[in-house]
């Protein structure tokens, strides 16, 4: 076998690699969602998220993701008391100190949701397609716990027309698994009150085989389970300037354990900027608005610090979302902050 025909395979086996490894996102303090099925249904109305993140550009064959997530709450106990709880003719301003003063766990409801993400790694792209579920209750007055589940099919695809080889008709091409599905699971929990939140939820329950070949030596490698804890708290500064501190710990073998350091400072839920470090990866920076309460829309810069930072011109990534059915009228999440 040539050269070059080798460091193919290795290149092929390095992005197979990343492929199991789910997408890493810099605004998903804003769509927890993506990372803990529990936050199903968190919200009282449905909560739609477009996203899209272009990692480490300038690179060629770097990361590109994006998604689309969606869910939404059922039950009619919780309306006049649910996570939001203020009255539905307008009441409380959801921001001031007084809304936290007089807030109450939500009523026993569930969540339902849908998510599709999509992560290309050079000649690798793997989407994800699951539905979610999650059931929401009162353990105190002002204390909630939801419990969640997704649950859906990993579809992972090598496309070998962007490999280029001196023989093209080497039998070692020929013999690439180019397309699986594959069943993805996962669980989580979250805690929630009116001021601070606390997950932990694993992606990827299933361990699957992923087969390089088809033959009998073929090199394989295995998905691994993916392990997230994260929490924040809303501290108010003024009835109309909050700041929230938050953190993300990820624990995925082999790899060592990292982390997600966070802050955002909101006016009046109108508006927020704010920053975010990845250990041994990057600093961000991050802003939106909240144009009303239909839609709202986010945008993060990182800037790389690992050694790809030589070739690389950072990380972009949008998010827009859209509230339906929002017959309170908030402007932006009350438990996603």
């Amino acid at each position: 076998m040539k050269k070059k025909l080798l460091l193919t395979i290795l290149l092929i086996t390095s992005h197979l690699l990343y492929a199991q490894q789910k997408p890493q996102y810099t605004q998903y303090v804003f769509n927890n969602y993506l990372l803990n099925p529990a936050v199903t249904g968190i919200e009282n109305y449905t909560d739609v998220k477009l996203g899209y993140r272009s990692q480490w550009t300038g690179l060629e064959g770097a990361p590109v993701t994006s998604y689309f997530s969606i869910n939404a709450p059922l039950g009619k106990d919780f309306l006049q008391g649910d996570a939001t709880a203020f009255p539905a003719s307008g009441g409380v301003n959801p921001s001031s100190r007084l809304y936290t003063q007089y807030y109450r766990a939500a009523e026993p409801h569930h969540g339902i949701g849908f998510t599709i993400v999509s992560d290309k790694a050079g000649p690798i792209t793997q989407t994800n397609i699951d539905a979610t579920y999650a059931y929401h209750l009162g353990i105190t007055d002002r204390l909630n716990l939801a419990v969640g589940v997704s649950a859906g099919v990993s579809h992972i695809n090598l496309n070998t027309s962007m490999i280029t080889l001196e023989d093209p008709n080497d039998p070692t091409i020929n013999n690439l698994n180019t397309s699986q599905w594959k069943p993805d699971l996962g669980v989580g929990v979250w805690a929630y009150s009116s001021n601070y939140y606390l997950g932990a939820s694993v992606q990827q329950v299933l361990p699957q085989t992923l087969y390089l070949t088809t033959g009998n030596t073929a090199n394989q490698s295995k998905t691994v389970p993916h392990f997230f804890v994260t929490g924040g708290y809303k501290i108010y500064l003024s009835d109309d300037v909050t700041l929230l501190p938050s953190g993300l710990l990820k624990f995925i073998q082999p790899t060592p354990v990292t982390f997600d350091i966070n802050m955002k400072l909101s006016f009046r839920d109108r508006f927020w900027f704010g920053g975010s470090y990845r250990k041994d990866d990057s600093y961000a920076v991050l802003a939106g608005f909240n144009l009303s309460s239909f839609i709202n829309v986010g945008y993060s810069y990182d800037i790389t610090t690992s050694a790809l930072r030589t070739v690389s011109n950072g990380t972009h990534e949008i998010v827009l979302g859209i509230l339906l059915n929002n017959r309170y009228k908030v402007t932006s999440p009350q438990h996603g902050f």
